[in-house]
């Protein structure tokens, strides 16, 4: 079971990243998920809702090495990854990494680039590695992107290839903030950027403790078959025309050990995969017809409905609360 310095670091992040974004408790809890579980988080919603606020309280909240990257369309993928440079001292080329080599990435409206940049953090978002002119050079541990873009049809923006989207483990969206928030936010902003006051509450060998917490909680194999099942529906569903890959049904079952850690378990429950299915799975799945011609070209209420209906017709296991 996840001890008392779990729960209370994983408290104090969330509290973190709470000073900055107000009333998405929710949001912040999937988004802490993700990087537990090792994954990659994309932001999806309109501008100025707090997309990349949320991405640097995250980082700010642990102490490890970050790195941001502007997407831009002239950005060019050996901006992200880096470059060998010919260094006319010692007579040979010398490699300088570029801001991919971070624990936490954070990509600032991703989509705004070309799809031959963004197919640059393919290999690293994966393999946690980059190929530079034949050489392999691995990434720092942890790691992971956290990703933010705009609605497709925002002028200026790209669709993000389906390989690229089914390396993110979930999609959020930040919706608008409820009026108290709103007005709490104007009073204390005035002045300041709240995220100016946020300490780091664990350092990065903390935070890869944790991570190891979150990986060796429990899965039955009923919870595993379970999650098999939603993902094999998705692929037979006459409503998608892209269903769940295998990816998607392993990040499924990573981040519901996660979610079940932050709850203060050691296995995992039906609930927790019903929670995070559709954030997993709606960003890489298709839907059927003119129903996939939506925001960013997966459509967030429509999949989301399809989603949330494959989730409810599929058989909840009996005798799936188990300990390992």
């Amino acid at each position: 079971m996840p001890d008392n310095d779990f729960l209370a670091a994983s408290q104090g992040i969330i509290a973190a990243v709470q000073t900055v974004i107000d009333g998405k408790t929710e949001v912040i809890e999937i988004a802490l998920t993700v990087l537990l579980a090792e994954g990659h988080l994309l932001i999806e919603d309109v501008p100025g809702v707090g997309k990349t606020m949320l991405a640097r309280a995250l980082a700010r909240s642990v102490d490890c090495s970050v790195s941001r990257i502007q997407f831009t369309p002239d950005l060019l993928p050996s901006d992200i990854t880096g470059v060998s440079v010919f260094n006319q001292s010692q007579g040979e080329f010398e490699f300088k990494p570029g801001p991919i080599f971070a624990n936490i990435v954070i990509g600032d409206e991703i989509n705004r680039a070309s799809p031959k940049t963004q197919s640059a953090l393919l290999e690293s978002m994966e393999e946690r590695q980059v190929t530079v002119d034949g050489k392999t050079y691995t990434l720092a541990t942890p790691f992971t992107v956290v990703a933010t873009q705009n609605p497709i049809e925002m002028e200026g923006t790209y669709a993000l290839p389906e390989a690229q989207r089914d390396r993110f483990m979930a999609r959020i969206s930040m919706g608008y903030p409820d009026a108290a928030a709103e007005l709490a936010m104007l009073r204390t902003r005035a002045t300041s950027s709240p995220l100016d006051v946020i300490q780091p509450v664990v350092n990065s060998a903390q935070l890869a403790s944790m991570i190891t917490t979150a990986r060796n909680v429990f899965a039955s194999d009923v919870v595993e078959q379970y999650a098999v099942s939603i993902a094999q529906a998705t692929r037979r569903d006459p409503d998608l025309r892209l269903g769940a890959s295998p990816r998607a049904t392993l990040q499924l079952v990573r981040a519901a050990k996660a979610r079940a850690a932050l709850d203060g378990r050691n296995f995992v429950l039906p609930d927790d995969i019903i929670a995070l299915a559709v954030p997993v799975l709606g960003h890489r799945l298709i839907a059927a017809g003119r129903a996939g011609i939506t925001i960013g070209g997966f459509s967030g209420a429509t999949v989301a409905e399809i989603v949330a209906r494959i989730v409810a017709d599929t058989p909840v296991p009996l005798g799936s609360r188990g300990r390992a």
